[in-house]
C-alpha cells in the first residue's frame, strides 16, 4: 500500500506538471496570436513628440488653444489615433532642444516634430551652430528608427543676405541628409502668400512674435496633413 500511494502521488504530480506546461504553452500561443492579429497600443496609437520653443509650447495662450492641443483636436477630428506630446520650452534655442532630446524621446515615442531655431535668430547665433544642433537632433531620432518632421524657421533680411541664405538652407539640407520629412517654414504655414508682417497681424498676439488662437488654427490646418503622413510612416 505504501508503494502504491507513492506511485499515485508521483502520477498526480506528473499530470499536474503536464497540465501547467500545457496551460503555459497555450497562454504563449494565445499571446502570440493576439499580437499578430491586434497591434499593440504603441503601434496602433502613434505617439509624436513635438520638440520646440514657445511656438510649440503655446506661449501666451490659455490651455487648449496652443499648437499641440489644437493639433490633437485636429487629428481626433480626422479619426486619427495619433497623439502629440508637448515638448516645447519657451526661450529654448536649438542647443537647448538638443540638450533635452534624450529624455524627451521616451520609449513610447514613434515620431518627432522639430520646430527650433527661432530663438537662435533672436540672439543672432551663427547659422552653423543652429545647423549642427538640429542636425544632431534629427540624426539621433532617425538613428533610433523614428519618423521625423522638420518645421523650418526663416531668417529676416536684416541679418544680411549671406546669413539668411545660410540659415534658411540648413533645414532642407538636414532633412535630405537624414530622410526626414519637411514642411513649409512655420510662418508660411500661417499665411503662404504673405510678404509683409502687416498681412498676418490679425493672426498674431500683440507681441508680433507668437500666433494667437486663430493664427494657430491656420497653422494646424496646413500642418495637420503632414502629421497624418508622419503617423502613417511611424507605423511602417
Amino acid at each position: 500500500m505504501k508503494i502504491a500511494f507513492q506511485l499515485s502521488n508521483a502520477t498526480y504530480g506528473a499530470r499536474r506538471r503536464l497540465r501547467n506546461i500545457t496551460l503555459a504553452l497555450a497562454s504563449v500561443t494565445l499571446a502570440a496570436t493576439l499580437s499578430v492579429g491586434h497591434p499593440s497600443a504603441a503601434q496602433a496609437e502613434p505617439t509624436i513628440v513635438a520638440l520646440g520653443d514657445s511656438l510649440t509650447a503655446g506661449y501666451g495662450l490659455p490651455d487648449g488653444e496652443g499648437l499641440v492641443p489644437q493639433l490633437n483636436a485636429w487629428l481626433a477630428a480626422q479619426g486619427s489615433p495619433a497623439t502629440v506630446i508637448n515638448a516645447g520650452v519657451s526661450g529654448d534655442t536649438s542647443a537647448g532642444g538638443l540638450s533635452r532630446l534624450d529624455w524627451s524621446l521616451t520609449p513610447e515615442t514613434d515620431a518627432l516634430i522639430v520646430t527650433l531655431g527661432g530663438n537662435d535668430l533672436l540672439r543672432g547665433l551663427p547659422p552653423e551652430e543652429t545647423r549642427k544642433n538640429i542636425d544632431s537632433i534629427v540624426k539621433t531620432a532617425t538613428d533610433r528608427g523614428l519618423a521625423v518632421l522638420v518645421v523650418p524657421m526663416q531668417a529676416p533680411g536684416n541679418f544680411g543676405p549671406d546669413y539668411k541664405a545660410d540659415f534658411d538652407s540648413l533645414y532642407a539640407d538636414i532633412a535630405t541628409a537624414h530622410g526626414a520629412k519637411i514642411t513649409a517654414p512655420f510662418f508660411r504655414l500661417l499665411s503662404p502668400d504673405a510678404t509683409d508682417p502687416g498681412q498676418i497681424r490679425q493672426w498674431m498676439q500683440p507681441d508680433g512674435i507668437h500666433p494667437n488662437k486663430d493664427g494657430v488654427a491656420q497653422i494646424v490646418t496646413r500642418l495637420g496633413p503632414a502629421l497624418l503622413d508622419l503617423a502613417a510612416q511611424s507605423g511602417d
